[in-house]
């Protein structure tokens, strides 16, 4: 994670001056549409662990800026549930593929088909679950369990917990209707077996725009592009799979190169302010999405601080871009960013 973060503040965003820029345009089209923003809203499991408007506020959030949404497979709100509350919203369904199950998948792919989901994002870097020593650590468990530890939390915090007590208990919503269910859920979740192989089924099922989650290489961008795939999302899942993988931003500029022009090329994984999205859409990123960022509006103030935290980035995107001194996300080109000369050096 700090190695994401790192990438970002390491780069320098050059300036044009004496350039028009009296009108902006922040928006960007992806996967046929425009979103009013070259950023979405990615795929948060428990996401009503974090407030418990969870899904819904995301939904709304991002269809009253007139982005996509992206909800994750292991959501705490149902498929249908969220199309309900958003139905003018754009949105995207993520999907694991369950061990054994393919049945499931594709019951999963129809729900999402017919409630109005045009894009599906296969998360591809869950051969297994990660080390996640900081969740161990903390005594996280889906869903909270009331101990000794977490009620000492629990007296800093009691509108959270009150919040969380007198509401619909946490649970997957898109995969069970029981709260108890959750380990098992997870348990069952991740397919090490999962292969180049399995995108050919999901393409002939999958009707909308197919995107493949998780890439990190160079050459796996090539070999999804090759097997016919619409997008690449590169991403190392905001570090909570394999720790120190590739960074995203570095890998970008040479995977932009190896595969060309046409390939959507989706990026996240350490944005935390309206900068970085402008610098990963010069180095040669089509669109961004934020995960953590979103999640700290959420958690602040359910809907409107999601709606707050992308007021922030808006903001700082049309300042930064005036101060640059391009008028459109349009005309960012690589030549506006300087990465670290050294940094870059070591990840190559």
């Amino acid at each position: 994670m700090r190695r994401n973060l790192n990438a970002f503040r390491d780069l320098e965003l050059r300036p044009h001056v004496l350039n028009d820029v009296g009108t902006l345009d922040l928006s960007r089209e992806v996967f046929g549409r425009r979103s009013t923003l070259p950023v979405g809203i990615a795929p948060t499991g428990f996401t009503r662990m974090m407030h418990t408007e969870g899904e819904i506020a995301g939904a709304r959030a991002a269809a009253r800026f007139g982005i996509p949404y992206a909800l994750s497979t292991m959501g705490t709100t149902s498929i249908e549930d969220v199309a309900a509350a958003a139905p003018d919203g754009r949105r995207w369904f993520q999907l694991y593929l369950w061990r054994d199950r393919r049945e499931l998948s594709l019951a999963l792919l129809e729900r999402a088909r017919t409630s109005g989901y045009d894009a599906l994002l296969v998360t591809v870097d869950t051969a297994t679950g990660g080390l996640r020593h900081r969740d161990v650590r903390n005594g996280m468990t889906i869903p909270p369990q009331l101990t000794a530890r977490t009620i000492l939390d629990a007296s800093y915090r009691p509108r959270w917990w009150f919040d969380f007590l007198t509401t619909e208990p946490l649970r997957f919503a898109t995969l069970t209707d029981s709260a108890s269910m959750t380990s098992q859920v997870i348990g069952s979740m991740f397919d090490p077996t999962l292969s180049l192989d399995d995108l050919a089924w999901i393409r002939q099922a999958w009707p909308g725009t197919l995107v493949v989650k998780g890439v990190q290489t160079v050459d796996d961008a090539r070999r999804v592009v090759d097997h016919g795939v619409d997008g690449i999302y590169l991403s190392n899942h905001g570090g909570r799979q394999l720790d120190r993988p590739p960074v995203p931003l570095r890998v970008l500029p040479a995977v932009r190169e190896a595969v060309g022009p046409d390939p959507t090329i989706v990026l996240d994984s350490g944005i935390t302010n309206g900068g970085d999205i402008l610098a990963a859409l010069a180095l040669g990123a089509d669109f961004t999405m934020i995960g953590r960022a979103y999640l700290y509006g959420l958690m602040a103030g359910g809907q409107a601080g999601v709606e707050r935290c992308l007021e922030i980035l808006a903001r700082e995107m049309a300042v930064t871009l005036q101060l640059m001194g391009v008028p459109s996300v349009a005309d960012l080109t690589p030549d506006d960013v300087v990465l670290d000369a050294d940094a870059a050096a070591r990840w190559r």
